[in-house]
Parts: structure tokens; sequence; C-alpha cells
């Protein structure tokens, strides 16, 4: 086939040997299927994005780190060279989250370079050798569908206690390998610490998985996985083997409307005080 442009420095570099066959192209990325010497990978192409999807990236990049300050006021400015600063942590983001949960132990695919704006990675395989496809595209028995749920709560567990959230997971990006599900798409991980939506993104992240393989199996639709992991998070209690139960106990007390509105009327009144003083003080 015609070698994308994208991939044309590898081929002159002598990264990769020979371009086989697109594999998947979306609004962010193309992947290819290439070799390697003897081996069989994939190649991530990433496309330039414009104005519109930066905006639509801000609440995922809140809380990431930025080189310096330079760097942090143009990206938010948005200008030209901040426009290109924010596509390049774009693309580190998912090539620094691979490498981390990968050297962790948790199932995403195996990392092998990034080399001028593609990423060079493992192709996940099925049992004939052949790519992966998708969670949403296989049919699964009642008991498989709960192991996989089991474990993929696990690595989405594994991976708040490092410090992340996938932040878009769904049935679109867990490829069905030989021996499992397989995470993949990580360029919208997001800091579970530093970001206001981290809690929000976590539950969508296990709504979604959870709904999905809830077809094969319903009652998993009465677990509450995200909320206990979060809870763990937040006290500290979450480590790579805590056993997760998808149960929660829920604070059902209704909430003292009137004492919290008194308390901002109270606070008010006393800021008002304040400024009366500070006023009186400086006419005296």
């Amino acid at each position: 086939m015609k070698i994308p442009h994208g991939l044309q420095p590898l081929i002159e570099d002598g990264v990769i040997d020979e371009v086989l066959r697109p594999l998947k192209s979306g609004k962010e990325a193309s992947v290819y299927v290439v070799r390697c010497g003897e081996a069989i990978r994939c190649a991530k192409v990433y496309k330039d994005m414009g104005q519109r999807s930066f905006q639509q990236r801000v609440q995922y990049q809140e809380g990431r780190k930025v080189r310096g300050s330079r760097e942090a006021r143009a990206m938010g400015k948005s200008t030209k060279f901040g426009r290109r600063e924010a596509e390049a942590a774009w693309k580190n983001a998912e090539v620094d989250a691979l490498y981390l949960l990968h050297d962790a132990g948790l199932r995403v695919p195996r990392p092998h370079g990034y080399f001028s704006g593609v990423l060079l990675m493992e192709m996940v395989a099925d049992e004939d050798g052949q790519p992966a496809p998708r969670l949403g595209e296989v049919d699964l028995a009642p008991d498989t569908a709960r192991a996989w749920h089991r474990a993929l709560m696990q690595q989405v567990a594994r991976m708040l206690g490092l410090g992340l959230i996938h932040g878009d997971l769904s049935e679109y990006n867990v490829l069905v390998g030989a021996d499992g599900p397989v995470i993949i798409d990580l360029p919208q991980a997001v800091s579970a610490a530093g970001n206001n939506n981290a809690r929000f993104m976590l539950r969508r992240d296990v709504g979604n998985l959870t709904i999905s393989l809830a077809r094969f199996a319903p009652e998993l639709l009465d677990t509450h996985y995200a909320e206990e992991m979060w809870a763990l998070f937040e006290q500290s209690g979450l480590q790579a083997d805590t056993p997760l139960t998808g149960e929660f106990a829920f604070d059902e007390r209704e909430a003292d409307v009137d004492s919290v509105m008194q308390s901002i009327i109270d606070a008010r009144e006393e800021a008002l005080i304040r400024e009366q003083g500070r006023l009186a003080a400086r006419e005296g």
C-alpha cells in the first residue's frame, strides 16, 4: 500500500520496515498495522486538530503538568504557539499514560516508542493472531461478561490508584485480546487529584462499561463500583490489590437546606459588617 505521509519518516529511519494495512481511522488519529523486523505492531498517527477540538479538550487538560509558565500562559490564551503546545501535550499525555500503566502491569498495549508524532505499540491480537475486535463487537456468555466486568473494574481501580482516570472509557476502546480485555486510547486521561471533573468522568467510565456488559448479565446494573473506588481513593485506601465488592452505602439523609441557607445569610451579614467597619475606620 502507499505509505501514509505520517509514517514516511519512520520508514526512512528504519523504525518501520513495511506498512501492511490501515486498521482504524478516527477524528483524532489513524492506526496502521506495520512490520518492524519480524514483529507486527500498530502505528498510531495523530492528526492535527483545529480550534474547536481544543475547546472540547479543556475539561480533560485541567490538572495536567505543563513544561513551563510560558507554555501554560500561551495554552490558556489559545495563541498559535499555545495551540501547538496543547497539541503536543495532548499526544504526550497518551504516551506517558501508556508507559506508566504498562510498567505498572495494567492491561494496555505495550508501547514501543514515540517517533515524529507517531506512537508505535503492540498490536493486540485475538486467538487467531488477527487484530482484536472491540468489546462492543462480541457476544458473551453471562459468566464471561461477569468475569470481564470484574477484571475491568479492577483495572480502572488500579489506574485510579496511580492517579489517572481514562476519561472516555467505553466498549469502543476496550479490545478483546486472546487472554481477555485490553484498554486502549488514552490521550484524554485525566489527573484524578487535579481535575474537578475527575469523579464525574470515573462514574461515566464505569457506567459505560457496566451498561455494555449488562446486556449479557443484567444484574451488573445493580453494582456501584465507581462510588466504592472514589471513596477508597479519597481515603488513600486504594491499592493495587484492594478487593472491590461493587457495593456502596449511599448517604440517604436529607440535606438541611434551611440551615445551609441560614449559614450563607449569616456569612454575608458578617462580611457586610466588616466592610462597614473598614469604611468607618477610613472616614474617621
